[in-house]
């Protein structure tokens, strides 16, 4: 099985809807890589709840809060293709050893079975998991893909922003296109 990593933003779907995409995707693990695992509109996202209720469903589960968002930049970030000071913070942390050694522990785990990364953001490029992808593809070669609330496996396409370091780490210093 070529390793390949998938995400996946719950939005405001119900259980039984994300079962059946995330089976129809052959996704076997979810990986939770919400800051603060809840949902004050729909209580089987609290992560107690998903623990229980996606494996029940014969799907993996594990928050990794290392993976998180809701980060904030650096004095002087470099990440300055970012307008939004989340997305700004955010690369930053891609960098630090945090998150190297998560992404690490992810992709051993897609490695061995179909992994998503899972967030609460339905739109991909509004969330995190966009930079997480960005990090697979660029960083580590491992492709990535989304997995949209219709059904369609769409394949990430890196922020245009970013640049790869001599040091295998992301930066996104590139200028914004206008």
């Amino acid at each position: 099985m070529e390793t390949l990593l998938h995400t996946f933003g719950h939005g405001t779907a119900a259980r039984e809807r994300i079962v059946g995409l995330l089976r129809d995707a052959g996704v076997e693990a979810v990986v939770d890589v919400r800051t603060a695992p809840g949902s004050r509109r729909d209580p089987d996202m609290l992560r107690d709840r998903l623990a229980g209720w996606l494996p029940d469903s014969g799907i993996a589960y594990r928050w990794e809060p290392a993976l998180g968002g809701f980060r904030r930049p650096a004095a002087g970030s470099p990440d300055t293709f970012w307008r939004n000071d989340s997305f700004r913070g955010y690369a930053g942390h891609t960098r630090s050893p945090e998150f190297v050694t998560a992404m690490r522990q992810l992709l051993a785990e897609a490695a061995r079975a179909r992994t998503a990364v899972m967030c609460s953001e339905a739109v991909r490029w509004r969330c995190h998991r966009r930079l997480v992808a960005d990090y697979a593809v660029l960083a580590r070669g491992v492709p990535a893909c989304h997995l949209m609330h219709d059904g369609r496996v769409v394949s990430h396409v890196p922020t245009v922003g970013a640049r790869l370091r001599e040091d295998g780490l992301l930066v996104y210093d590139a200028a914004p296109a206008r």
